[in-house]
């Protein structure tokens, strides 16, 4: 594996999108997030069919930081039951998966230090 991530996640709209993304980047969770606008989504809730317009967000990380990731937007997001997923990463550019590490903070080095 890469050790590099994905974090699908979600959103009502393109705001909580932004917000999310400048966080997180921001605490240097994650390296950069892409933001799909518009969307819908169906699913079921207190059982009916519900179907709302949705953004969603791809954020990329290392590996070692998904986990706290994950923790941060659990806590930010104004959903109570928030889609976030994490998809692992085979393979990709060595330059681009190189930068996502140099951009987040290392975990280690913080222990360390």
């Amino acid at each position: 594996m890469s050790g590099i991530v994905t974090l699908y996640v979600t959103v009502a709209d393109m705001d909580q999108a932004r917000a999310l993304a400048r966080t997180l980047i921001g605490e240097r969770l994650i390296a950069c997030a892409n933001i799909l606008p518009a969307g819908r989504s169906l699913y079921r809730w207190n059982d009916e069919i519900a179907e709302e317009a949705e953004s969603f967000l791809l954020m990329k990380t290392r590996a070692t930081l998904a986990e706290a990731a994950v923790a941060r937007l659990s806590e930010l997001h104004e959903y109570d039951v928030p889609c976030i997923a994490v998809w692992p990463w085979a393979h990709g550019d060595k330059r681009y998966m190189a930068w996502v590490r140099s951009v987040t903070r290392d975990p280690h080095a913080e222990k360390e230090g």
